[in-house]
């Protein structure tokens, strides 16, 4: 579950009630695992959902897991920032750790000065399992 951490106060209803059910979800949740949680509060269309995921993303609120087709909230309050995102999912029970590593997009970013490549978003996905899963086996 990401951390709660202040909302801004320019969030539109649909945002807040989409950032809510991510920050209160203990995996990650697809745009269709949003709209049934949100049905009772009024949303009932998904461009709905895909608009509000997309603000909160382009924010960084919330990202988007590319491999599994999901979104989480942010789990770090100060990382609204361009740098690298890094995500460990427990291919166990699902849980997601994000984290950033300084010495990775360091690297990274030597690479992209060497072969020219203009970097616009990093996003790194580790997938095994997590040591709460890695114990119970």
């Amino acid at each position: 579950m990401a951390h709660e951490h202040a909302k801004p106060a320019d969030l539109t209803r649909n945002q807040e009630l989409v950032l809510g059910a991510l920050n209160h979800a203990p995996a990650p949740l697809s745009a269709y695992d949003i709209l049934d949680r949100l049905r009772g509060d009024g949303l009932r269309a998904p461009l709905q959902v895909y608009r509000a995921l997309e603000k909160l993303v382009e924010r960084g609120l919330a990202h988007r897991l590319e491999s599994l087709n999901a979104f989480v909230a942010c789990a770090d309050s100060h990382c609204h920032r361009k740098g690298l995102i890094a995500f460990a999912i427990c291919e166990i029970c699902g849980k997601v750790d994000e984290f950033a590593d300084a010495v990775i997009e360091e690297r990274l970013g030597g690479w992209a000065q060497q072969t020219g490549f203009k970097v616009e978003r990093t996003t790194m996905e580790i997938r095994g399992k997590c040591a709460a899963c890695l114990a119970a086996a």
